[in-house]
């Protein structure tokens, strides 16, 4: 393989062309209340050549390496039409020429599992969830993904990379009078089968909320003192302010390219948040992103101030900053564009008890059940909430929705919890079409002042 596609790639009539070739052995499971929805396992197998010649890009994919060299003659033909368009070459930001193998270090290897042993481990899950109480429907899903790619460009570099990504997810539902309600939980790995074992008390803890769902009251709309658990604190940071962070958004958008310039204040001095490849592990690990970059710990706010963004080497380049290692693809199918990795809001010195004192009617907002972003604005919706009642975490309530202007948020973000979590969600980011990407997001109990939650008026 190295031979092949190093020689695809050198001595091309194009400023660069790379080539990344990746085959991937996939199992996924699907339970649908008692229904055994879907089992596959597949190999999935494919490549692509992304050339730029005078600052126009061609990327064309293929499905055989018997195509290899008309698909470089493709992409390069491609890359000169668009060329007569740019007004400008671009050049991309240079970076170390590698060479490399990389292995996965695997804790427990998901291909050692038998596909008979992960069906039986998740239908028990299934039968304990429907064997519950007032639950009246279920959702189980898992998969694991192992993946070798070989990746070549005109440089000179040269990477093997073995990826592993695994995640699963556990729903119950339940049905009251007016409404449908459900309790769920996930898991995932980059490195550990382990992950998806011994879940039996969480699955009661789900189904218990589910139940207690449909009989709890709706919030009553209003500005409060939100205290967001971990996993609802790294969705935050996530999804409100991370993808406000990849640089191609910020340089394609001269209003957001006023907003995030750096050096700017959003937030105290206890905010601190950064994007990493480096913890094993995680699902948004890995050692080199796709344009062959190292990875790295990448701060984007420290002590509350602006200081980096997530580049590509051609948004590094644009911009005259530096590469960070977050050029992501999907699968072959895709170029790779700007990506997160692990994205998270580094530990204070706060304890819950501490957050809570003081706090005399407010939310606990735990979890995360869904949302959006617009820009600088995002809505969530907590998957389980609380009231707090003079320091105290009381009755349960539902419809908890979070609304607000992310930068406002930041700033109003008063304390960081010392329990920094790590956990790995089953979801996926969604970007330009390319969904689910594995990443992670990582943080404590954070609290935050004057938040709207919407509810009952």
């Amino acid at each position: 393989m190295r031979s092949l596609l190093k020689a695809a790639v050198q001595g091309q009539k194009a400023d660069y062309v790379e080539v990344r070739v990746e085959e991937s052995f996939v199992t996924s499971i699907e339970f649908r209340g008692p229904r055994l929805e879907s089992v596959s396992q597949s190999v999935e197998f494919g490549g692509n050549v992304r050339a730029l010649v005078r600052g126009g890009w061609g990327f064309v994919s293929f499905n055989s390496l018997d195509e290899l060299e008309d698909r470089v003659k493709a992409a390069i033909k491609q890359a000169a039409l668009i060329a007569r368009t740019v007004d400008r070459p671009l050049r991309l930001a240079p970076v170390p020429t590698v060479e490399d193998t990389v292995r996965v270090k695997i804790l427990r290897d998901p291909r050692q599992v038998p596909l008979s042993q992960k069906i039986d481990l998740m239908a028990g899950y299934n039968e304990r969830i429907l064997s519950h109480p007032g639950i009246s429907s279920s959702q189980v899903r898992y998969f694991d993904r192992f993946t070798k790619l070989y990746y070549a460009n005109s440089e000179g570099t040269y990477i093997e990379q073995e990826r592993l990504d695994l995640a699963g997810s556990l729903a119950a539902l339940a049905k009251g009078a007016n409404t449908m309600e459900r309790g769920s939980f996930s898991f995932g790995s980059s490195n550990d089968f382990g992950v998806a074992e011994g879940h039996e008390k969480e699955i009661d803890r789900i189904c218990r909320l589910a139940v207690d769902l449909t009989r709890a009251p709706v919030v009553k709309g209003g500005e409060y003192t939100v205290i967001c658990d971990p996993r609802l604190a790294g969705v935050f940071v996530h999804e409100a302010f991370g993808h406000l962070s990849e640089a191609d958004h910020v340089y394609e958008n001269e209003n957001l390219r006023r907003i995030m310039k750096l050096g700017t204040v959003f937030g105290t001095k206890i905010l601190n948040i950064y994007d990493s490849g480096l913890d094993v592990g995680a699902r948004g690990y890995l050692v080199y992103d796709d344009e062959g970059v190292r990875t790295e710990k990448t701060y984007l706010i420290k002590e509350g101030r602006l200081v980096g963004r997530l580049h590509s080497r051609e948004t590094a380049a644009r911009m005259g900053e530096r590469p960070t290692g977050n050029a992501r693809a999907l699968d072959y199918r895709f170029k790779p564009i700007c990506r997160m990795r692990n994205t998270c809001i580094e530990p204070g010195d706060a304890t819950l008890e501490d957050m809570l004192a003081g706090v005399r009617e407010g939310i606990y907002a735990a979890n995360f059940y869904g949302g959006e972003t617009n820009g600088e604005m995002f809505t969530f919706t907590a998957g389980e909430a609380y009231m707090i009642r003079n320091g105290r975490i009381e009755e349960l309530v539902r419809n908890a929705t979070l609304t607000g202007n992310v930068f406002q948020t930041l700033k109003n973000i008063d304390m960081i919890g010392r329990d920094f979590t790590r956990f790995d969600s089953a979801g996926g980011c969604g970007k330009a079409g390319q969904a689910p990407l594995p990443t992670s997001e990582w943080s404590p109990h954070i609290r935050i002042q004057n938040v709207v939650i919407g509810g009952r008026g």
